[in-house]
């Protein structure tokens, strides 16, 4: 019998009586509506360019700020959550998809926030001419940028993975292509989305900054937020207000642990199933709250009977008659996949040429033998970051997978410092160097990884929490321990984990590179040389040639590591380190 039959005929939901939860609960949702209405009025209220948007340091002013910040994250969630189901499977599922997107993702990934934030800011303020929206679309896309590719790398590889039992599981209930990946791949790929789902958070709010404060030709667009605070206080050297926004931030990323993943880390808990390490009992304000109303406990019903029928909609289930593949249409496929790389080649020439005709039109070629200097020395540092990370993280990543309760207290405590945005460093960093007379150069270099490392750490937790409870037990009862112990079970396990976050924290430096090798605090300016304090010069000063030569370069870096690196590395972890 249908459940939603069920709850009309038992009389349960119409014998439903509110309690104190409930009206707690309408009083939360009611709150939500009429901020998101507040906030959608806000976005919208009439600018010109030049227009002064005042910020203000009155510690007052900060929870609005905070309200504006988390609508824009909010929104560039949202957008990553759909890029990444659309794209990410895309790629797992077609080769030829596949072979364009990742490299592109690989290079887009390494594209500094204010690259992107150079070449859509005049495309937004055209799209909404007169209007607040057009720099607010540019900052949620600025912070989209520092989501999405994380998210959709993370979520390819477990597609990638998913263990040979359960896609012949799928294929004996002969599910569809779209029943295949709502009831199997999702639910595999689901610890793991979380996971970098946190981290992804966390680097939105790393580059909110650069997001919110848009410095672009000589131009400075300050977006109501906190990133704008933070700027105007770096720029005032106003400590007591760095402080402040300091607090709000670790107030908010509490709240957002509490109310959003923690009940999704609970949620997921389900999908391991009985093979899954480490299934433990997450306390949250919301899971409690969820637990003891009455009102959304019905709702769910009927809310999980609209998803039912959604995955299980009969236009999207495929035919079970099996049709033999023809010689004709198997040249019809060639011919279509020819033509797709053929149009995918041109496009390519076609931007290339427009590209180097803008680029060289306004600089010398003689330029280029000094950038490959900047992108040498700042690849070194991106280098030497990656191994020292892989380290100190790997190890206790692990060991934080293994023990879930750990795992609760360092979850929130992680994200708070993937989080904090290296501008806030810049006072200390700014008086070390100055003060003791060190090497801009070798100091200012931790910036880069500040907010990147927690890739590491936050992707091997979960390949860790992900490993099947048979094989710890397992290894437990044959006493395998110390090296034989890591290079056996949890090297292989955590293998395809690893690759996915140091791709990503190598891309995250290469990015980070902007805001640490061009650090400024009141009028003092520290500059290390690079391709990121190149770039972020060249921005500034609004000489587009060349902030499309230092991106181009940049771009051209990280290619060449993908394709040396990288890339070997994903295939070994798809052939050899997969848990069937």
């Amino acid at each position: 019998m249908p459940m939603k039959l069920r709850i009309w005929r038992n009389n349960q939901f119409t014998s439903w009586r509110p309690n104190v939860w409930d009206v707690i609960v309408l009083l939360l949702v009611f709150s939500v509506f009429v901020i998101l209405a507040w906030e959608a009025k806000q976005m919208a209220t009439p600018y010109q360019i030049g227009d002064a948007l005042p910020i203000s340091l009155t510690v007052y002013h900060l929870p609005a700020y905070a309200l504006r910040t988390v609508f824009r994250m909010a929104i560039a969630m949202i957008a990553s959550l759909i890029f990444t189901f659309a794209i990410g499977s895309l790629a797992a599922k077609n080769k030829h998809a596949e072979r364009i997107i990742i490299p592109l993702i690989d290079v887009l990934q390494s594209v500094p926030v204010l690259g992107f934030l150079s070449i859509t800011i005049v495309w937004f303020m055209a799209l909404f001419p007169r209007s607040l929206l057009g720099p607010e679309c540019a900052a949620i896309f600025a912070i989209f940028t520092s989501q999405a590719w994380n998210m959709c790398l993370g979520f390819y590889q477990s597609l990638r993975t998913v263990p040979y039992d359960l896609r012949e599981a799928s294929a004996i209930f002969q599910l569809s292509a779209w029943q295949r990946f709502w009831r199997v791949e999702v639910p595999f790929a689901m610890p793991s989305l979380i996971w970098n789902m946190m981290m992804s958070m966390s680097a939105g709010w790393f580059f909110v900054v650069t997001s919110e404060a848009i410095s672009v030709n000589n131009q400075s667009i300050m977006l109501p937020g906190i990133g704008s605070y933070i700027r105007v206080a770096i720029a005032q050297a106003d400590k007591n207000a760095v402080l402040y926004a300091i607090l709000v931030m670790l107030l908010v990323i509490v709240l957002y642990d509490q109310i959003l993943f923690r009940p999704l880390i609970a949620w997921s808990e389900k999908f391991k199933g009985a093979e899954g390490y480490g299934e433990h009992k997450t306390g949250a304000l919301l899971i409690t709250l969820l637990r003891r109303t009455r009102l959304l406990y019905y709702l769910g019903h009927f809310f999980s009977i609209f998803l039912d029928a959604i995955v299980n909609f009969r236009s999207l289930k495929e035919s079970k008659t099996v049709k033999r593949e023809s010689a004709q249409k198997t040249s019809t496929t060639n011919f279509w996949i020819y033509l797709w790389y053929s149009i995918i080649s041109i496009i390519g020439l076609i931007v290339l040429f427009f590209l180097l005709r803008f680029i060289f039109k306004a600089v010398s070629v003689h330029e280029i033998p000094h950038l490959i200097l900047l992108g040498v020395y700042t690849s070194i540092k991106v280098v030497i970051l990656i191994v020292i990370c892989t380290l100190v993280w790997v190890p206790i990543g692990v060991w934080i997978g293994l023990r879930p309760r750990v795992a609760q207290v360092v979850q929130p405590i992680a994200q708070f410092f993937a989080a904090f945005p290296a501008y806030l460093f810049f006072p200390v960093v700014v008086m070390i160097i100055v003060t003791y007379h060190l090497n801009t150069q070798i100091w200012t270099t931790p910036l880069m990884i500040l907010g990147t490392q927690w890739y590491i750490l936050f992707n091997v937790i979960a390949g860790t929490t992900a490993l099947p409870k048979e094989l710890v037990q397992v290894a437990q009862n044959f006493g395998v321990k110390k090296w034989l112990w890591w290079k056996r079970f949890i090297f292989p396990g955590i293998f395809p984990y690893y690759v996915t976050g140091a791709i990503t924290a190598a891309g995250g430096a290469w990015n980070a590179s902007i805001v640490a090798e061009y650090v400024n605090w009141g009028h003092t300016t520290l500059t290390a040389a690079g391709l990121g304090s190149y770039i972020t010069e060249v921005t500034h000063s609004g000489d587009f040639p060349r902030v499309a030569l230092g991106i181009g370069m940049m771009c051209l870096f990280v290619l060449l590591f993908n394709r040396l690196l990288w890339q070997p590395l994903y295939n070994l972890a798809e052939r050899r380190f997969q848990v069937e």
